[in-house]
């Protein structure tokens, strides 16, 4: 028995199909899953050309432990998370999807009956089971039996669209990429229904993805900015593979870093709910800090990662307190209103509320209007990390500093983060500071103390 995880990372396992990744693999962890969460279990996937074989081994390792399996089809995983949540019929489910990995990519995304993903400690268990070959096979007679609902993906758009007074995107213009990606079938409609005039771009299902990679960067977003400023849109938003983020251009085509975009909503969430918590990772930038000083809100600071922020939210809420948003500074943004996961159509539909509250402001004047931080991000590598963060623990060790995850070293004008990468055998590194200067120094500080990379 092991009390780490070995396959798993942070969201999921992933890897390259037909090397790591292969319908054996994902079998057993299927019935790894069947085994442990008894009942009807839902599945779906994203458009990548080897879903359709994995999730039919999924399917098979959760059949062959006497669940019931309902196929979801291709879906959002923000969109397979809200249906298990609101039915209580589900005892769990799982998503096949690489989310921003290149296309020869593949994994599972393992969810609880809360629609949240599956905790570390739980995973630990599923993973001991997989690699024991510890499964509970039932005999001929009490095989699981397998449904389709492809339709259900209507109740996750409606589910947005109620969240806001009708008609409030009328006469806005808006530009969606979904990367050929499931949001295709999600996002077009929910700004459609909130009123908005909506053109698409790599709008077509295909796992090749022809025009662009599953990650939304500056440079493949540049045919969405040209689109934005052709057709006078008020934004461009663009999704990751499995369209749990959204990031945006502004209506000058300018792609908009995500933790701006975090705290143009943080900014519309607070107004309304001020003096609520905001749960974020120690790595979100200090302008998530001014907005909701602005508000009286106040940060929770949670470990990297989009379920430690949703895990925290959810158990800040029973311990009775108020939170009003959460999220990551990488246009991962999870909304306690509405599901306790990033929800990239979500985040679509509040750019429109934003900017609908804003009346004459467009989105370009609101984001300068916002506080410019300099960040510097660094990759070390290192065969073990952990001793190259305790180095920087002991270096820095007279200052104010956090050890949530990593060490995070705390200035009144800047900060540093070093945590040991929980993908690759390196260290990473994230500075911020309002000046240029002041950060690449601390960047230099911390560079003489670990040594040259």
């Amino acid at each position: 028995m092991h009390d780490k995880k070995r396959m798993f990372g942070t969201n999921g396992v992933r890897g390259v199909v037909g090397d790591m990744i292969t319908p054996t693999l994902v079998l057993k962890i299927g019935a790894a899953l069947g085994s442990m969460r008894k009942g009807t279990i839902a599945v779906g996937r994203d458009t990548r050309t080897s879903g359709e074989a994995l999730v039919h081994a999924l399917k098979a390792g959760l059949l062959m432990t006497g669940c019931d399996v309902v196929d979801m089809g291709i879906l959002p995983t923000p969109a397979l998370q809200y249906i298990i949540k609101i039915d209580d019929r589900f005892a769990g489910g799982a998503m096949i999807t690489a989310s921003h990995n290149p296309p020869e990519y593949n994994g599972v995304k393992v969810i609880e009956a809360d629609g949240t993903e599956m905790a570390d400690d739980e995973i630990i268990k599923l993973e001991n089971r997989f690699f024991a070959d510890e499964f509970d096979a039932v005999a001929w007679d009490s095989v699981g039996r397998e449904a389709a609902a492809p339709e259900r993906i209507e109740e996750y758009i409606q589910a947005i669209v109620r969240h806001f007074p009708a008609g409030i995107g009328n006469g806005m213009t808006v530009v969606v990429d979904p990367g050929s990606g499931p949001a295709a079938l999600t996002t077009p409609l929910i700004l459609e229904r909130m009123g908005c005039r909506v053109h698409t771009i790599n709008a077509r299902i295909d796992g090749t993805f022809p025009g662009r990679m599953p990650e939304p960067t500056p440079e493949g977003l540049q045919p969405l900015s040209e689109m934005v400023i052709a057709t006078g849109a008020a934004f461009g938003v663009a999704h990751d593979g499995d369209a749990d983020r959204a990031v945006f251009v502004d209506n000058r085509g300018r792609y908009i870093e995500e933790n701006y975009e975090f705290g143009l909503i943080e900014d519309y969430v607070c107004r309304r709910n001020p003096g609520g918590l905001i749960v974020t990772p120690v790595a979100t930038s200090r302008l998530i800090q001014d907005i909701a000083d602005k508000h009286g809100c106040t940060i929770d600071y949670t470990p990297v990662g989009s379920i430690y922020v949703a895990r925290r939210m959810i158990d800040l809420i029973s311990q009775g307190e108020t939170v009003s948003f959460g999220g990551e500074g990488n246009g991962g943004l999870i909304y306690s209103d509405h599901q306790f996961c990033r929800d990239g159509g979500m985040t679509a539909a509040m750019m429109v509320a934003v900017l609908a509250d804003q009346g004459e402001k467009d989105l370009a004047v609101l984001i300068d209007d916002l506080p410019v931080y300099h960040l510097i991000k660094e990759k070390y590598p290192a065969p073990d990390p952990a001793v190259l963060v305790r180095t920087v623990e002991e270096a820095f060790g007279g200052e104010i500093v956090e050890k949530i995850d990593g060490i995070k070293i705390i200035r009144a004008d800047a900060w540093a983060l070093v945590r040991a990468s929980g993908t690759e055998p390196m260290v990473r590194i994230m500075i911020e500071s309002r000046d240029p200067g002041i950060a690449d120094a601390l960047y230099q500080e911390i560079v003489q103390v670990i040594g040259p990379g």
